[in-house]
């Protein structure tokens, strides 16, 4: 049998996200569960596997006819040796060898990497970053994850740790991070922080697509609020405008979905503190594939891993 099945997951600090992609790296099934419900590592490394199998099961479909499976995961990752260093806002994973682990359980080849490289890989191949040649995606989620595509390649780093916007310092002294630093950008502007800050000043019971429809509405202190994280976020980016004069910044991941309040308020920040030179070139654009980013780009990654042990071979 033809092997042209992918199973693509993205672990996010929320939720733990199970597709099939097809050869055309389109979603044809998928699960979703709450990352909080798995209370410790290994319960959530068995929810991989049980979403991995249950999925095989579900749509009656043989091994042999999968290519593998593609993982995408909050934190610090060795995507080639399959190392997971550790995730900031899931504890209890220092040095886990996930690859091995999973391929061990599950008889399909394995493979990792972080997720916001693998939003990136997908925003770049076949989103909003497609045809720009040095551009930094973001992700606007539990955590602020991001990736690099320098001319025209994904940039890594020495150690697979090039992107970390999201912690990124924004003063001397600030907020603890899930990181273990403080003042990180993600730790003003991540998902739990900026739902607490709303519910201060809405309400409990208030959502963030509460709070953006306010603000399109414009209520005043809503529009206040977004402008806020805006302002945060887009100082964030004018030094990495500064420093790599890019052609484009993507942004995702469900914070993203306040819309132009909160994409004004980083273009007009980024219009202001970034060099003239740079911030005149830079475009900053919405993601286009949404919350099938990371499952796209994972499916990415297993295809790339395969035809580099096929030339290695």
């Amino acid at each position: 049998m033809v092997k042209h099945f992918i199973i693509a997951i993205d672990l996010g600090g929320t939720n733990l996200k199970c597709a099939l992609l097809d050869a055309a790296l389109k979603v044809k099934a998928r699960s979703c569960f709450s990352t909080k419900s798995f209370d410790n590592k290994q319960k959530l490394i068995d929810g991989i596997v049980d979403s991995i199998n249950n999925l095989i099961l579900k749509l009656n479909l043989p091994k042999s006819s999968f290519l593998g499976v593609g993982i995408g995961l909050p934190g610090p990752v060795d995507t080639f040796r399959g190392v997971v260093h550790f995730l900031p806002n899931i504890r209890g994973w220092r040095e886990v060898n996930l690859k091995k682990v999973l391929e061990q359980r599950t008889g399909l080849a394995v493979f990792i990497d972080n997720d916001a490289k693998l939003m990136t890989l997908a925003e770049y191949m076949a989103g909003s970053a497609k045809g720009y040649k040095n551009v930094l995606c973001m992700t606007l989620g539990t955590g602020v994850g991001g990736g690099l595509i320098i001319n025209d390649s994904l940039y890594r780093g020495l150690d697979n740790a090039a992107g970390e916007i999201g912690h990124i310092p924004l003063n001397e002294q600030g907020p603890v991070c899930g990181c273990g630093s403080h003042a990180c950008l993600e730790s003003y502007v991540g998902n739990a922080r900026i739902i607490r800050k709303a519910r201060r000043l809405f309400g409990s019971r208030v959502t963030l697509e509460e709070v953006s429809d306010l603000a399109l509405a414009n209520n005043k202190k809503a529009r206040a609020f977004w402008d806020e994280i805006g302002r945060k976020i887009g100082l964030a980016l004018s030094g990495i405008v500064n420093l790599l004069n890019l052609d484009a910044i993507v942004i995702g991941g469900g914070v993203s979905g306040a819309g132009e309040v909160l994409f004004g308020s980083i273009k007009q920040t980024i219009g202001g503190r970034a060099m003239s030179v740079q911030a005149k070139r830079v475009k900053v654009l919405k993601a286009k594939l949404g919350n099938e980013a990371g499952l796209i780009g994972a499916g990415y990654l297993v295809r790339e891993r395969l035809l580099r042990r096929r030339s290695q071979a």
